[in-house]
């Protein structure tokens, strides 16, 4: 579809007249949902699921990892610290599980589409960038981008291709468009796939894509993310985006931090490569009793679990009376009673905040089994070991087993990360603050 220039602006101002607009005073919010399958129907853990979600959250980081050197020329530092490096390969296919879904809109006039929103992804699509289905490919279900009928898509010229394990793949051509996020608008690079795997179906993972809230350090297209390009546009007063991720009144809010979700003060901690969200953590305390101290973490909305180095998680499950379960569960997990969950609670600058028993306990291995699966796993997929004592460049993986307890504010504009208390009641989530 072709259009003269006088048309297109004619009716972008009819669009942007007719468009309620965002205040530049607070902030917008995006209310959050979630899709829960790691769980059977007898409440006990999806093993096949649990395994699926934690290789996807590995490839995730080591692609990362990847994109990081090729966009700054240098390797991240927490690459450096394994005996080997590792290929990122081929990205493990997902069940979507432990992921936390919001809706944006694509070109004008708009379009409604159901992404991630995922902390340690550096763009949108399905790992680091936005990828939706284009008119030409059996879209499985999703909603479908047709470049053709958006007054404001631009073809730039290049094609992509993603590839996952089992032979798969995405690819098509990358666009420009108007993408909004709670009427917040940006200029956006993604991809129009023409070439889509029937396992991103909507049965398989429910959503049209993943909008990446990392830094553009780490993104497939190395450009500027969303979020950073909304907030370097004037959309927002300040350069900020904070997360409830309870199971109750989810958002996310772009712009600030919403009050009402949270008390007392935040506790910030700087970050310490800006790639992924990481900082360090300065102690992991088991039954009240300091375990581990100067933890290097990625806070990861984008993963379920929490993964730890082998040796850390060892000591942790150690000092807590947890059992390893490599024969019965698999390597780097570790269960204990389930009538007696262990107390762990993760200080950030100086201010501690326990794990609830309820998200610390994943579930029973079985439906007569009396041994719940802790849902903090030892992995070491980006080192081999920890080559020097407390390097904190050595990265855990912060999942949503700590983050659902928490208010986390992540600040772009100062480079760190805040925690607070999340209000024991919170409200329901209104669009606009």
């Amino acid at each position: 579809m072709n259009f003269t220039f006088a048309t297109v602006i004619a009716a972008l101002l009819f669009f942007v007249d007719a468009a309620p607009q965002p205040t530049k005073q607070g902030g917008a919010v995006i209310p959050l949902s979630k899709r829960s399958s790691l769980l059977n129907a007898d409440k006990s853990v999806n093993l096949e699921a649990l395994k699926s979600h934690v290789a996807s959250t590995r490839a995730k980081i080591l692609r990362g990892l990847d994109n990081f050197e090729k966009n700054t020329g240098a390797p991240h530092p927490s690459a450096l610290k394994g005996a080997q490096k590792r290929d990122s390969g081929p990205i493990p296919l997902s069940s979507g599980a432990g992921f936390w879904y919001g809706d944006i809109e694509v070109g004008v006039p708009a379009n409604t589409y159901t992404v991630v929103f995922d902390t340690a992804s550096g763009h949108v699509f399905v790992i680091y960038d936005l990828f939706l289905p284009g008119p030409s490919c059996n879209s499985g279900g999703l909603h479908v981008y047709d470049p053709s009928m958006s007054l404001t898509s631009e073809d730039i010229g290049e094609q992509f291709i993603i590839e996952y394990q089992g032979g798969e793949h995405v690819s098509g051509d990358l666009y420009i468009d108007i993408i909004s996020i709670a009427e917040l608008e940006t200029e956006q690079i993604f991809g129009v796939a023409s070439h889509y795997p029937a396992s991103l179906s909507t049965d398989a993972f429910p959503a049209d894509g993943v909008i990446g809230m990392a830094f553009s350090s780490i993104s497939a297209f190395d450009a500027n993310t969303v979020l950073e390009n909304i907030i370097s546009s004037g959309e927002t007063d300040e350069g900020v985006f904070s997360l409830s991720l309870a199971a109750s009144g989810a958002e996310l809010y772009i712009g600030g931090t919403n009050p009402a979700m949270y008390t007392g003060e935040f506790a910030y901690t700087p970050v310490i490569v800006a790639g992924f969200w990481q900082v360090i953590m300065e102690n992991v305390l088991a039954n009240g009793e300091t375990v581990l101290s100067n933890v290097g973490c990625i806070i990861d909305t984008g993963s379920e679990l929490i993964h730890g180095l082998l040796d850390d998680v060892a000591a942790l499950y150690a000092a807590i009376g947890g059992t390893d379960a490599s024969d019965t569960v698999g390597d780097g997990y570790y269960t204990f009673p389930c009538d007696n969950v262990p107390s762990v609670t993760f200080t950030f600058s100086g201010t501690s905040f326990p794990i609830a028993a309820d998200t610390l306990n994943l579930g029973p291995i079985s439906s007569d089994s009396s041994d719940c699966i802790g849902g903090i796993l030892a992995d070491n997929s980006n080192t081999d070991r920890r080559a020097n004592d407390n390097d904190p460049q050595e990265s855990w993986v912060i999942g949503n087993i700590f983050l659902k307890d928490v208010y986390t504010v992540f600040d772009l504009d100062n480079t760190r990360v805040g925690f607070a208390t999340l209000r024991s009641s919170l409200p329901s989530t209104p669009m606009f603050m």
